[in-house]
Protein backbone atom coordinates (compact mmCIF):
# COMPACT_ATOMS: atom_id res chain seq x y z
CA UNK A 1 0.00 0.00 0.00
CA UNK A 2 2.73 2.13 0.79
CA UNK A 3 4.38 2.20 -2.99
CA UNK A 4 0.70 3.82 -3.95
CA UNK A 5 2.01 6.95 -2.23
CA UNK A 6 4.98 6.76 -5.49
CA UNK A 7 3.41 5.26 -7.66
CA UNK A 8 -0.03 7.08 -8.07
CA UNK A 9 1.96 10.63 -8.15
CA UNK A 10 4.35 9.32 -10.59
CA UNK A 11 1.67 8.44 -13.33
CA UNK A 12 -0.17 11.59 -12.63
CA UNK A 13 3.21 13.69 -13.73
CA UNK A 14 4.08 11.10 -16.43
CA UNK A 15 0.35 11.47 -18.20
CA UNK A 16 1.03 15.27 -17.69
CA UNK A 17 3.88 14.90 -19.13
CA UNK A 18 2.54 12.62 -22.39
CA UNK A 19 -0.22 15.48 -22.60
CA UNK A 20 2.11 18.50 -22.72
CA UNK A 21 4.56 17.03 -25.49
CA UNK A 22 1.66 16.20 -27.71
CA UNK A 23 -0.12 19.23 -27.16
CA UNK A 24 3.63 20.89 -27.80
CA UNK A 25 3.89 18.75 -31.08
CA UNK A 26 0.88 20.08 -32.64
CA UNK A 27 1.39 23.87 -31.65
CA UNK A 28 5.01 23.46 -33.43
CA UNK A 29 3.69 21.72 -36.40
CA UNK A 30 4.57 18.12 -36.47
CA UNK A 31 1.05 17.31 -37.81
CA UNK A 32 0.64 19.66 -40.60
CA UNK A 33 1.98 17.78 -43.17
CA UNK A 34 1.05 14.02 -42.86
CA UNK A 35 1.37 12.87 -46.56
CA UNK A 36 3.58 15.24 -48.08
CA UNK A 37 6.71 12.77 -46.91
CA UNK A 38 4.62 9.79 -47.76
CA UNK A 39 4.24 10.97 -51.72
CA UNK A 40 7.58 12.49 -51.95
CA UNK A 41 9.22 8.49 -51.38
CA UNK A 42 6.65 7.52 -54.43
CA UNK A 43 8.18 10.27 -56.35
CA UNK A 44 10.65 8.79 -59.37
CA UNK A 45 12.68 11.87 -59.55
CA UNK A 46 16.01 10.41 -60.07
CA UNK A 47 17.54 13.39 -61.94
CA UNK A 48 17.36 15.20 -58.99
CA UNK A 49 18.81 12.39 -56.73
CA UNK A 50 21.88 11.44 -59.01
CA UNK A 51 25.37 12.07 -57.54
CA UNK A 52 27.96 14.60 -59.57
CA UNK A 53 29.61 13.14 -62.04
CA UNK A 54 33.43 13.02 -61.39
CA UNK A 55 36.18 12.08 -63.88
CA UNK A 56 37.67 8.56 -63.41
CA UNK A 57 41.45 8.77 -63.05
CA UNK A 58 43.87 7.33 -65.99
CA UNK A 59 44.23 3.97 -65.49
CA UNK A 60 47.36 2.00 -67.55
CA UNK A 61 46.99 0.39 -70.50
CA UNK A 62 47.10 -3.18 -70.62
CA UNK A 63 49.65 -3.11 -73.22
CA UNK A 64 52.03 -0.65 -70.93
CA UNK A 65 51.27 -2.80 -67.79
CA UNK A 66 54.63 -4.93 -67.15
CA UNK A 67 54.39 -8.50 -67.64
CA UNK A 68 54.15 -10.77 -64.70
CA UNK A 69 58.05 -10.80 -63.20
CA UNK A 70 59.33 -8.27 -64.60
CA UNK A 71 60.43 -4.91 -63.43
CA UNK A 72 58.47 -1.76 -64.31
Amino acid sequence: MESMYILVPLSLILGALIIYFFWWSGKSGQFDDLEGPAHRILMDDDSYHEPPQTPQPDRPSEKNRPEHGEQP
